[in-house]
């Protein structure tokens, strides 16, 4: 009898269908998320703009939820990390979160929803010889 383990062959597979470079964002993180929508026979690209709350799943299950602002009401969009349609993600500014999901978020109105900016570590001087 052969055994084999599931794991490593479902990730042998899904290899294939992985970014070659990964999106580098984290929770409480302020993201532009440029997405291709298909109109008819033309592409066109939309920005949806707004807080990471959420990243959940692994390899091409992976998803994250980007929560905005629209009107005084909360809209969330989840988006696959590994998506085609994603063109490009940006990063407006970091911040400090202490949780790995943000739906306490979702009660807050006002300023309370704002993050704390989370500072860039310094590059660690040289050593004096």
């Amino acid at each position: 009898m052969a055994s084999y383990n599931r794991t490593a062959i479902l990730k042998e597979v899904e290899k294939s269908s992985l970014r070659a470079e990964p999106l580098a964002f984290e929770i409480g993180d302020t993201v532009n998320v440029h997405t291709r929508i298909q109109e008819g026979e033309k592409e066109r690209i939309q920005i949806f703009n707004g807080v990471v709350i959420a990243r959940r799943g692994s390899g091409t299950r992976e998803l994250f939820t980007v929560r905005r602002i629209v009107a005084g009401e909360g809209v969330e969009r989840s988006f696959p990390v590994n998506s085609p349609k994603i063109a490009k993600l940006e990063v407006v500014r970091s911040g400090r979160v202490r949780r790995a999901k943000l739906f306490y978020l979702r009660d807050r109105m006002g300023k309370s929803v704002r993050l704390v900016e989370r500072r860039a570590k310094k590059e660690a001087a040289p050593a004096a010889e």
